[in-house]
């Protein structure tokens, strides 16, 4: 190596560049899964609707029947369950011809099943586990890889090194000496294939890049070692709160979850249940809006929205006999940290505002997967044989470059304790074994 090359300010170009390389060829993999996944799942509500219209159109067959007569048949037909939310029906408008099945969710042994109640005939249409839904299997690829916790630890470690990633990508694109904006916010299409990927791929990452980092940030919350983080945290600075969502394979918030009703349901006063549903009906909560008994037999019930914007949920506590609202807590009553976690979620799974919040969540996806794509046709391009492709080393002297690489990582290692470690055992690996293998340190390209 010269001595011009050794003298190089650190970090050059061509060392950013090769972070920018290992954590891509690490990530690429995962960030087009998670984008497919994150794609479908931001039309939960939708797919959901669209499977279970069966249900929702049946035909009004004499008077409706009561709540606890509802929730009766449920039990009825899965023998040896528990009964643990009621989830309350929309209104039905007089002289309707058709009127949706009351969804009814019980417990046995320990699994969650959703059952569909004809409203006024009391036929049980249908009995699915929770697990089974096909939106719930979305979210554990999305969440988890359907590996349980070791999958959310994946997840987690290649949302922090595809923060790496992002940032390396947009120093690498920075216009220092552009004389237009071809190659900057568009791509050049007359350059050649060389020219062109590397535009498609630069240009689309630039674009995607802010609201692809508030997707990583803002999942983390579900993540099971940065969830634990921030309960630590929380712990630690005395703010912290039952909270609405879950990390890593803790039970799923929503109609699976329920975990303040643990009676059973013998012990239950079913009686109350239309005068609870009366009230809960007054308090206009955004649906689906589940009722469940509250733990200790107190004759309370819990009312809560489940909408998917959580900004707009809400909970009561409602006495049965009296159907008196004893109490109610709204987002806004949330601590300050919940709610900007109830803020990132909302937007997160695209529900924040609306069907343009679904369109940049989906706009996101497809250019993470064409910047994965152009990504992984640049390198199978110049990768040499018997190489891995990476750019070679080069040497130079550290400065404030150095310092400020150097501060960076500290933060992200801070902020994101899966990449620390991780970069602290790849560095550890990397001098003790690979550099002591000339034909492994040649492929890899650390000679």
């Amino acid at each position: 190596m010269s001595t011009t090359a050794s003298r190089r300010p650190w970090p050059d170009r061509r060392s950013v560049w090769r972070w920018h390389f290992y954590a891509g060829l690490f990530c690429i993999p995962f960030v087009v899964v998670l984008s497919l996944s994150g794609a479908i799942y931001l039309f939960k509500a939708e797919v959901e609707s669209w499977l279970e219209r069966p249900y929702d159109r049946l035909a009004t067959v004499g008077p409706s029947q009561t709540a606890a007569a509802r929730v009766g048949a449920a039990l009825a037909a899965v023998p040896g369950s528990t009964f643990k939310a009621y989830e309350l029906p929309g209104p039905v408008r007089d002289g309707a011809v058709f009127t949706p099945a009351t969804r009814v969710i019980l417990d046995r042994d320990g699994e969650a099943l959703r059952t569909y109640v004809h409203p006024t005939t009391l036929d049980v249409l249908a009995v699915l586990p929770e697990s089974d839904r096909l939106m719930r299997q979305v979210a554990r690829l999305h969440g988890e890889l359907l590996l349980g916790d070791p999958g959310s630890m994946i997840v987690e470690l290649a949302a922090s090194w595809a923060v790496v990633m992002i940032l390396t990508g947009l120093w690498l694109w920075w216009p220092r000496q552009a004389r237009s904006l071809a190659g900057v916010v568009y791509p050049r299409l007359r350059g050649g294939p060389r020219v062109f990927w590397l535009d498609l791929h630069a240009v689309t990452g630039v674009w995607v890049s802010g609201c692809a980092l508030f997707l990583l940030a803002s999942g983390l919350p579900w993540a099971t070692s940065w969830g634990a983080y921030l309960k630590l945290a929380r712990r630690l600075t005395g703010t912290a709160a039952v909270q609405d969502w879950n990390s890593g394979r803790a039970a799923p918030a929503g109609h699976g979850d329920h975990a303040h009703s643990e009676r059973a349901a013998g012990d239950v006063d079913f009686t109350t249940l239309d005068r609870v549903s009366a009230s809960a009906a007054t308090l206009h909560f955004e649906p689906p809006v589940t009722i469940a008994p509250e733990r200790g037999g107190r004759g309370t019930w819990t009312v809560k929205s489940e909408t998917l914007n959580r900004p707009r949920r809400a909970e009561a506590v409602v006495d049965g006999m009296s159907g008196a609202v004893l109490s109610r807590k709204d987002f806004h009553d949330r601590h300050f940290v919940d709610r900007v976690v109830g803020y990132g979620i909302a937007a997160h799974e695209g529900r924040l505002f609306g069907w343009p919040n679904q369109a940049l969540g989906l706009l996101t996806a497809c250019g993470l997967v064409l910047v994965s794509a152009s990504g992984a046709t640049m390198w199978w391009r110049r990768r040499q044989r018997g190489s891995l492709g990476a750019p070679p080393t080069v040497g130079g002297d550290g400065g404030r470059g150095a310092i400020a690489v150097g501060a960076t990582v500290l933060v992200l290692g801070i902020w994101l304790p899966l990449f620390g470690a991780s970069l602290a055992a790849v560095l550890l690996v990397e001098r003790l074994v690979l550099r002591r293998i000339p034909r492994l340190a040649t492929w890899l390209g650390l000679a």
